[in-house]
């Protein structure tokens, strides 16, 4: 089976916007053991458009089309997909209903533009939008199945759930093929695969794989069987925690800051931060997760000497002589932390993210973490990188891996001090 994915939008030709979507239908049909052989992002022109869907046709069996489909003059998709299947566009009155509907419900005025979003190819099967006003089509030409389906991302992913997957499923033949990923922080993907050798080596000689997906602090870790072999995939996963617990925390989507809470909830215990070279980047993971004002008390975003000092009593003297980039200055600012919110737990980071500001002694990605609690401060340096953006992701990620395994009461001698 051939399968190719068409991307429409200038937009993400000149880098405004990243092409999310093609990685995540590519996810979404791995599942079913389909492979997209053919990825292409092309602009909102119509030679374009017929050339992409010219060449996909004598090549594919299955075509997915995402953007182009809003009410705007720019969006062409829907006229050049009549061009090239021979239809004319036609009044769709059960969609036109429901967008009329769906304008009331927010106040808002019905107008001619959003009444152009019914006007949909005769010739196509509807697949219906029930988040937004672009619905899917489904086209045959020749043996091959087209789905257009909006660029808005969770339009399409509502489209796709609902209606593409289901009838992908019953169109084509699919393998039985299952997937299980655990997350690890902590350590880099050469270091990991050192580690888990001879474990992977067992994984792929009982007809399984396995695949690195590295990203900036985490890797992943996403074992399948082609067979669908659910219990021996499960099964190898849950080995995973047990020859490399320091760094292993999760599976699947589940994020270190979900964790760390779900950890604190299951305690009753609470926590705060002190932030310096992450600015505030800690505090959004853990309040991103929802619930999290059970353990979350607050933090301080000590950016400057000036309020390390007033916030959080950092003397002048230790700032002057040993830098706020030091371990006396993060386990002083742990410490004072625990007394000013009255938490169980805080984290304190400082660190020289970039991409100036470095020394010899202290390059650019040096930072220092502490993590406390009322009987014990595990303080480390990392050394990052020179990247500013990922220094702060890895910090944050490092600091939530260091703050599990205290509450875990886990050693952490091992830890590496280079991600």
């Amino acid at each position: 089976m051939i399968t190719h994915l068409i991307t429409i939008g200038d937009e993400l030709l000149i880098g405004q916007t990243v092409n999310t979507n093609a990685a995540w239908i590519g996810q979404q049909l791995a599942l079913l053991g389909i492979k997209v052989n053919y990825s292409i992002t092309i602009s909102d022109t119509k030679k374009d458009i017929l050339e992409a869907l010219a060449y996909a046709n004598s090549k594919a069996d299955l075509v997915l089309i995402t953007g182009g489909l809003g009410p705007t003059k720019d969006d062409i998709t829907k006229q050049t997909l009549c061009e090239f299947f021979d239809t004319k566009l036609v009044l769709n009155v059960e969609i036109a209903a429901k967008i009329e509907g769906y304008f009331n419900a927010i106040g808002k005025p019905f107008l001619e533009v959003n009444r152009q979003q019914a006007m949909l190819p005769g010739s196509c099967e509807i697949l219906q939008n029930e988040v937004g006003t672009a619905s899917g089509m489904w086209f045959t030409k020749d043996n091959t199945s087209f789905i257009s389906m909006p660029g808005v991302p969770y339009e399409m992913k509502h489209i796709m759930e609902t209606g593409v997957l289901p009838k992908v499923k019953d169109t084509f033949q699919t393998k039985d093929l299952f997937h299980y990923t655990v997350m690890t922080q902590g350590i880099g993907e050469s270091f990991l695969a050192e580690r888990i050798k001879d474990w992977e080596d067992d994984l792929r000689a009982n007809d399984m794989d396995l695949a690195y997906l590295p990203s900036p602090g985490l890797v992943r870790l996403r074992i399948s069987s082609s067979k669908g072999n659910k219990e021996a995939v499960t099964k190898k996963a849950k080995q995973l925690f047990e020859l490399v617990p320091k760094y292993a925390y999760g599976v699947e989507q589940q994020t270190l800051a979900e964790v760390v809470g779900n950890l604190l909830k299951e305690k009753n215990k609470t926590i705060s931060f002190a932030e310096s070279c992450t600015g505030g980047y800690l505090s959004h993971l853990i309040t991103a997760t929802p619930g999290s004002s059970a353990y979350y008390e607050g933090s301080i975003i000590c950016y400057s000497y000036d309020i390390k000092e007033k916030e959080l009593n950092v003397p002048s003297s230790i700032l002057v002589n040993k830098g706020a980039v030091s371990e006396q200055v993060v386990e002083i600012l742990s410490e004072e932390l625990l007394k000013k919110y009255n938490t169980d737990y805080s984290i304190a980071i400082s660190g020289i993210a970039g991409p100036d500001g470095g020394t010899e002694e202290k390059p650019v990605g040096t930072v220092w973490v502490a993590v406390r609690n009322a009987n014990k401060v595990v303080t480390k340096r990392f050394t990052f990188g020179n990247n500013r953006e990922r220094n702060i992701q890895k910090s944050a990620l490092t600091a939530l891996n260091m703050v599990r395994l205290l509450i875990l009461e886990t050693e952490y001698e091992s830890l590496p001090t280079a991600i």
